[in-house]
């Protein structure tokens, strides 16, 4: 069913009655500390939702997603003693049809109170962040399920977004540019199911208890993407280090826990491999220093990148055109095809300016000296993410104004992009000399949208700046804040891992 239609479908299931609805008390839900609040104003981010004030912190939040929980929730709340006072079950739960001889509902879908013929005033708000807990991220799919979720499909796939949301969805919302959501017409009682996922990044968690016909708040620690396996499932990820921007520390900075960093036969979520000039290897402290394998063995291999999902190229200093063979760059160039979501830094474009037609025709590069540092860049506002980003960025400091953004140590590679498969993300242009910094294509390049399945995204900026490049990881790792570039990427990376969908569509749940 094409995800558009399945949305539908799930916003306009019927609701089962959950007894008396004169109820206005307030929401008791257990919340902890935000770092950031939902606005009392109405928030309007690109493609998002809206959110206001939720309940008053009360008593501290579990710390730990549980998986799987989505049958009936267990115990009983104001919401579900109105059925019958005798057992505490709802209306929904123990009326049936005498009529037909049907059964009692019992899923989780019929514990959504009617709150006197408007459902919708059970809502339930929140902030999705970063796994680092503190940077709110825009586009995040949030939802109940009402049955359990499939695993994670391992390996590169083709994820659109006209496929459906696992675990039948009972109510869906996308994050806004603040990093808020909204589902309206929750279940309520204790033990409520949540999903926050983005492509392959997914946390289950177990609200504590929902009350009927009111706002109730998610607790913030259980709306943050996952740092590590136990809290939730991670895309598989490749970096190639490169000697001028240290690429690896971008990722521990977004919240990835040091733990996922292993060789490629361990366990982790993260594999690093040597490029020309970048770390070669951990510190005796972590995978008892072992060494990267070098980059060939990835791309010289396209069953090794079919492993990933996410492959990040840090910019190695110069094309080092001869390590990249032709079979290498067809190999780069099927595995977009196949579904790969490919992040190059600076002059990682050599996969594109020099890999398989119609890749070199998607922008026109060129080879001019390094623009002024810093200088300020226009970020594209033209289509839906492009909004949204200029937003986000004044939402998270990134902007001191609105579609602008500081770019340190920009470079000029890219004149332009071809508008025909290409998205221009951020920009400069005179007094500046006019470059390209981000931009953007879906892959196979020329085929119908619906036949795309892959996404490369080209950065004319050495995103890391303050860290350092060759040496032992994490070693090199000596900031802990972002610069307004990294929080650019860090929202890239994201719109990277999402399913794909035409830059000039609104995004939905995914």
């Amino acid at each position: 069913m094409p995800r558009h239609a399945g949305l539908a479908l799930v916003l306009a299931l019927p609701l089962a009655a959950c007894g008396d609805d004169g109820r206005q008390s307030s929401a008791t839900s257990p919340v902890t500390t935000a770092p950031t609040s939902i606005t009392s104003d109405t928030a309007t981010g690109s493609g998002g939702t809206t959110a206001t004030t939720g309940a008053d912190p009360t008593t501290a939040a579990p710390t730990s997603g549980v998986s799987g929980s989505s049958g009936p929730a267990s115990g009983t709340t104001a919401a579900q003693t109105s059925g019958d006072p005798g057992t505490g079950t709802t209306a929904a739960q123990t009326s049936g049809d005498a009529s037909t001889g049907e059964p009692p509902c019992n899923e989780l879908k019929c514990q959504v109170d009617p709150c006197n013929g408007d459902p919708k005033k059970t809502r339930l708000k929140g902030i999705v962040f970063a796994p680092e807990g503190t940077l709110p991220l825009y586009n995040i799919t949030v939802y109940i399920p009402n049955a359990p979720l499939d695993p994670v499909a391992e390996g590169v796939t083709c994820d659109t977004c006209s496929d459906g949301l696992p675990g039948d969805p009972i109510v869906a919302a996308l994050t806004n540019t603040k990093g808020e959501f909204v589902l309206e017409g929750v279940p309520t009682g204790k033990d409520i199911p949540l999903v926050v996922s983005v492509g392959k990044w997914r946390r289950e968690a177990v609200i504590p208890e929902v009350v009927s016909c009111v706002d109730n708040l998610a607790p913030y620690d259980l709306t943050r993407l996952p740092k590590n396996q136990s809290e939730g499932h991670i895309p598989k990820i490749a970096l190639v280090t490169g000697g001028a921007d240290p690429l690896e520390c971008l990722l521990r900075k977004v919240g990835i826990e040091d733990a996922e960093f292993t060789p490629v036969d361990g366990p982790g979520r993260v594999n690093l491999y040597n490029g020309n000039g970048g770390a070669n290897k951990y510190t005796g402290a972590l995978n008892n220093g072992a060494s990267f394998l070098g980059a060939g063995q990835l791309w010289n291999n396209l069953d090794a990148l079919k492993k990933y999902d996410i492959v990040l190229m840090a910019c190695e200093g110069g094309t080092d055109a001869g390590n990249k063979s032709t079979q290498a760059r067809q190999n780069v160039f099927d595995y977009a095809g196949l579904g790969g979501r490919l992040f190059l830094s600076h002059f990682h474009h050599i996969w594109i300016k020099g890999g398989p037609a119609p890749w070199p025709t998607t922008a026109t590069f060129v080879s001019d000296p390094d623009l002024p540092s810093p200088s300020t860049a226009k970020i594209d506002t033209s289509f839906p993410k492009g909004q949204a980003l200029a937003d986000w960025m004044i939402n998270v400091g990134g902007s001191q104004v609105p579609g602008q953004m500081q770019v340190v140590e920009g470079q000029h590679t890219i004149n332009a992009v071809n508008p025909d498969t290409s998205t221009r993300w951020v920009y400069t242009e005179a007094p500046v000399p006019a470059s390209v910094q981000y931009y953007t294509f879906n892959a196979p390049v020329g085929v119908q949208p619906e036949q795309q399945c892959g996404r490369v995204v080209d950065s004319d900026i050495h995103v890391s700046s303050g860290d350092s490049v060759g040496a032992a990881f994490p070693t090199g790792c000596k900031t802990t804040s972002l610069s307004p570039q990294e929080k650019a990427l860090v929202f890239m990376l994201f719109e990277l891992s999402a399913c794909l969908i035409p830059d000039d569509v609104d995004p939905i749940p995914g």
